[in-house]
């Protein structure tokens, strides 16, 4: 039986999983790596400490799964995306801290490209929104900041990647500098009109082009690890940005479909064919996991504080001491009591785009306990979604397309009893919970095999997707508009004036 082992490096653990060729978990391993926060608004993490848990972890998976390294057929790589590392080509070490995708630092430069007028030509190009979110600003910042590090790139001497590319040029002991058509996508210097990085954008940011890496399909091959590492040499066939490879493991191959991953942050993508459509309600539009020749597009909307408010609520507030505890707490109470809470702590994303947003809660009294803070908690990554959500749907029904029919979830936090049953409310749509729900590193496991002809094509893989549980909406449609009226009131008090 051909096993698929996938590396799933997240915000805030590594992961690995291996998967039989049913798409069924065999063995899995996790750990935890260290968020570092030098200044507010400033979010790190130190590369060494995202191969080593990596490395760690898939060990401990195939051993795991008593396959042995002979038993895994073949690799498949899916990460945070947008999350910035630079190193030098000789060594491999890197030049700095990796400059984490929720980092705020470089808002300032961002402003700048805005002032220069070119926020017009970066959406053509790219489907995104000038933000600092994206990779552009924070290799930008690296090279600026760091020192010797612009003399030393315009030698030639560095590389530049996000996550995947550090993985894969770990994994293959220095041999391979590349990345897919996904994490390309969201650096903000990649074309995804023409499939290539974009000259005019990389002058206008003073990127030195020999800092890329090749950019490949998504189902491909992407080299093999060396041999030492994990018992023999295993081949890389499939490599996505985190969210592209929740849409595949979720089996949405087709215009219309869409999901929801309930992770660090929250990110929502609805499949739109072969189209390019630009947003008119503050989504971005972003190119698919590529698995054949023609390109695919999805629209995306991104939620900054999603699964982390619960984190915040642990470490920060010490509300509870696990993070699953928050569903009894919040249980204890029938509502948040008035209470709204906006996790705004590193700005908010679409469909908002208000970088300069700080966290706020509203509708305190002297009842309020942290029951009703915790309910709140949970609902505002709810509402946020639905935000999302429904400005796919104009954005869909603007271009024609078929309105939203129901939305697959995903991630650590879409176990939530609670959580889910009020997002089905809100949205007024069935929501459905797969069997499988870590659907990142399915999707990843799935291009793998895709690629090695562990499965045969799309339709394989769609057959293979099971659903666990749907949840039907149960609120007063008038009740569920009122929500998000108190929703969007508070949402328009987390501005700094």
């Amino acid at each position: 039986m051909p096993y698929i082992l996938a590396l799933d490096q997240g915000t805030s653990s590594s992961r690995s999983i291996v998967f039989d060729h049913q798409g069924r978990i065999v063995a899995s391993a996790q750990k935890e790596i260290r968020q570092i926060f030098p200044r507010s608004g400033w979010v790190e993490h130190d590369p060494a400490d995202l191969w080593q848990t990596q490395l760690q972890t898939a060990r401990e998976a195939i051993e795991e799964s008593g396959a042995g390294a002979e038993g895994i057929h073949a690799l498949g790589i899916t990460n945070q995306r947008e999350t910035t590392v630079l190193w030098h080509r000789d060594t491999g070490e890197p030049l700095c801290n990796a400059i984490v995708w929720q980092d705020r630092r470089t808002e300032p430069l961002c402003a700048r490209l805005r002032e220069q007028g070119l926020e017009a030509l970066i959406l053509e190009k790219t489907g995104l929104r000038i933000d600092a979110y994206f990779s552009a600003t924070k290799l930008q910042w690296m090279l600026d900041e760091t020192p010797d590090a612009r003399a030393l790139a315009q030698a030639g001497k560095l590389a530049f990647g996000t996550v995947d590319s550090w993985l894969i040029w770990r994994l293959t002991g220095g041999k391979v500098h590349a990345t897919d058509i996904t994490n390309a996508s969201r650096t903000m210097l990649f074309n995804v009109r023409e499939g290539q990085w974009d000259g005019e954008l990389l002058d206008a940011l003073n990127i030195p082009p020999s800092l890329l890496p090749e950019v490949l399909p998504s189902c491909g091959h992407f080299g093999a690890t060396d041999a030492s590492l994990l018992g023999r040499s295993i081949p890389i066939c499939g490599v996505a940005g985190d969210q592209q490879a929740a849409l595949f493991g979720q089996a949405c191959f087709d215009d219309g479909m869409a999901k929801n991953t309930y992770g660090t942050g929250c990110f929502a993508l609805m499949h739109t064919g072969r189209r390019f459509q630009v947003s008119q309600n503050g989504l971005i539009t972003t190119p698919t996991a590529q698995a054949g020749d023609a390109r695919h597009y999805a629209l995306e909307g991104s939620v900054f504080v999603g699964g982390a408010v619960v984190q915040w609520l642990r470490d920060g507030l010490h509300a509870f001491e696990k993070s699953p505890q928050i569903e009894a707490l919040a249980h204890s109470v029938p509502d948040s009591g008035g209470v709204v809470l906006v996790p705004a702590f590193t700005g908010l994303g679409a469909p908002y785009w208000q970088p300069d947003a700080r966290g706020t809660i509203t509708g305190l009294t002297r009842g309020t306990t942290m029951a009703h803070i915790a309910r709140a908690a949970l609902e505002s990554i709810a509402f946020q979604s639905t935000a999302l959500l429904r400005a796919m749907d104009r954005d869909a029904a603007a271009a024609g397309s078929a309105p939203l029919s129901e939305v697959r979830v995903d991630g650590g936090a879409s176990a939530n009893d609670l959580l889910m049953q009020f997002q089905a409310d809100l949205l007024g749509l069935p929501v459905v919970r797969p069997e499988v729900i870590e659907t990142t590193a399915l999707g990843a496991a799935s291009l793998a095999g895709l690629a090695s002809g562990v499965h045969a094509d799309l339709g394989a893989l769609k057959r293979l997707w099971r659903a666990d549980k749907t949840f039907t909406p149960r609120l007063d449609r008038k009740e569920a508009a009122e929500h998000m009226q108190r929703w969007e009131h508070a949402v328009r008090q987390t501005c700094v004036p």
